[in-house]
């Protein structure tokens, strides 16, 4: 497990990071986890650091390798999904989360001696492996849809003495055989939460994932199941992981998007694209929760006169889009083209005036309840104070 003064040191520093993001100690029962299942023990040689993925191997620079296993941040162990980048474009598609987001989940999820927990995303194993020491290795279960990220999770929780059953398979069909759970948690987000989640967790039981809607990946939902169909419960904030697989969309704006035939439609706006894009998370939050089919991204310098930069909008079937664009000088005043069926950028304008109006909340005053029949109602404060949904 810790095998040299290294990296006991360097447990030791993120222990004391942790204590202070965490705002108090670490419960002792995932302190000794912490320790039988060390971070750097489920790190591939091979891992990628920073905005332009950096390649930092083990063997060729051991010290910043362990540092960076030992920082409280994200670590790329994936890009492209394990496929080489044959056109130089790199992305990421599997990570070890921040070790402050996993202690933080861990401690939401609220495990107890005996219960059983279903895990949908083993990525390296690290916390299929605290699970695993926390509650018996017999009482957890976890799913990875990428075969050779499960295997090399499988080995790594074998080399620490922590066997859980390990499946290869699709995360969103849960694992029928091995329910009911008391306990389901994610680690990637979702925009719905699978129906199988629901049912193959008991009356009681709680449901805890990361939050993405296409135009804001935020926020933790922890859901309690009544055992008649329905879950609700309430978001939270923190977070923003890599989306299931089969939930992602692959739209691009002038590749799927946007036809030189298209003639849009030409007005003014004084709201900002700053304001619904920029630092607000809680406004971001809010917008996404309203308009869950829309997406949106940023074209700075376009090649078009008088354009400084360009907020691009569309819906996630590709059938409307708009853009808002800024010509460098003024900053109450943006021109705005919209194409297709819906007005996009009005909507994004009625989701803003709406979060304000009732007081600019934060994440944590939102909830959602699934229903019997699969839909998603975001609620504000109470079940009874529906979101307005604008998709």
């Amino acid at each position: 497990m810790v095998n040299n003064g290294a990296e006991q040191i360097a447990m030791r520093g993120l222990l004391g990071t942790l204590n202070e993001a965490l705002s108090g100690a670490i419960a002792p029962e995932w302190e000794r986890a912490f320790w039988a299942a060390p971070r750097h023990a489920f790190l591939p040689e091979k891992v990628w650091v920073g905005d332009d993925l950096a390649v930092c191997t083990r063997s060729a620079d051991p010290s910043a390798w362990l540092h960076t296993a030992y920082a409280d941040g994200p670590v790329v162990t994936q890009i492209n999904d394990g496929a080489d980048p044959s056109n130089g474009e790199r992305w990421p598609s599997s990570s070890a989360s921040a070790p402050s987001i996993v202690i933080r989940m861990l401690t939401m999820l609220s495990v107890a001696n005996g219960h059983r927990v279903l895990e949908i995303g083993t990525g390296t194993g690290w916390n299929a492996g605290l699970l695993s020491h926390r509650l018996g290795a017999g009482l957890v279960t976890t799913v990875e849809v990428d075969p050779a990220l499960a295997a090399q999770a499988a080995a790594s929780l074998k080399a620490v003495g922590l066997e859980p059953q390990v499946v290869t398979g699709d995360g969103a069909a849960g694992y029928a055989a091995g329910a009911p759970y008391d306990r389901v948690i994610a680690t990637c987000s979702v925009r719905q939460v699978p129906r199988a989640w629901v049912e193959q967790t008991k009356p009681g039981g709680v449901i805890l994932t990361p939050w993405e809607s296409p135009w804001f990946c935020y926020g933790l939902l922890r859901l309690t199941v009544d055992g008649q169909g329905l879950a609700s419960g309430w978001f939270s904030p923190h977070s923003a992981f890599m989306l299931m697989r089969n939930q992602r969309t692959d739209l691009r704006i002038y590749r799927d998007v946007v036809r030189d035939e298209h003639l849009p439609t030409e007005s003014i706006t004084r709201l900002s694209p700053w304001a619904v894009t920029g630092d607000d998370w809680a406004a971001q939050f809010a917008i996404g929760l309203q308009l869950r089919n829309v997406w949106r991204t940023w074209h700075n310098d376009p090649d078009v006169d008088g354009v400084a930069s360009r907020l691009w909008l569309a819906t996630t079937d590709a059938a409307s889009w708009a853009a808002v664009d800024w010509d460098g000088r003024t900053d109450d005043r943006f021109t705005v083209w919209e194409h297709g069926p819906r007005r996009l950028w009005a909507a994004v304008e009625v989701a803003y005036q709406w979060w304000r109006s009732m007081g600019r909340p934060g994440p944590d005053r939102f909830g959602m309840t699934i229903t019997p029949e699969g839909e998603h109602v975001a609620w504000l404060d109470r079940p009874e104070q529906r979101v307005p949904d604008l998709s």
